[in-house]
């Protein structure tokens, strides 16, 4: 499985720790920045990765920052994305099973690494249950349309 990482500058420091970590699985992984501590938005990384899971169907991306609410409504906005910001094991699960998730979103103001570490795992290791009712809600995330 093909794996793009990214975070902003609140999220580097365990950015880092993560990519050791899953350096030691049988994954390809891609580490699309930040790759220094200097103040930067958050955009950048969150539509990296988003570009980079959009063109590869199989992979997963993994996006760390501060709170990781902004790099999830940036991941949000590309057709065919699925992110979802969680903080328990049962919260990925679903997300997983239910929304067929391809980016998982981390806040590392308040997870620790080990924490991340063990979504991380059930993110990758949760498959999506392909109810027909799951699929139709699926495909309608990507309807474009007013909604006043």
């Amino acid at each position: 499985m093909e794996i793009f990482v990214g975070a902003d500058y609140k999220g580097l420091e365990k950015k880092q720790k993560v990519l050791g970590f899953l350096a030691k699985k049988d994954y390809n992984v891609n580490d699309l920045g930040t790759y220094d501590s200097s103040e930067n938005d958050y955009n950048d990384p969150a539509i990296a990765v988003s570009k980079m899971v959009r063109k590869n169907r199989d992979a997963r991306g993994i996006l760390i920052c501060d709170s990781a609410h902004g790099m999830t409504i940036q991941a949000n906005r590309f057709k065919g994305i699925r992110a979802a910001n969680c903080d328990s094991e049962e919260s990925v699960k679903l997300a997983r099973e239910h929304d067929d998730i391809n980016v998982l979103c981390l806040a590392a103001h308040f997870l620790e690494l080990d924490k991340m570490q063990e979504l991380i795992e059930v993110f990758l290791n949760t498959k999506f249950i392909d109810y027909e009712r799951r699929i139709r809600r699926i495909n309608r995330l990507d309807e474009r349309g007013d909604y006043d």
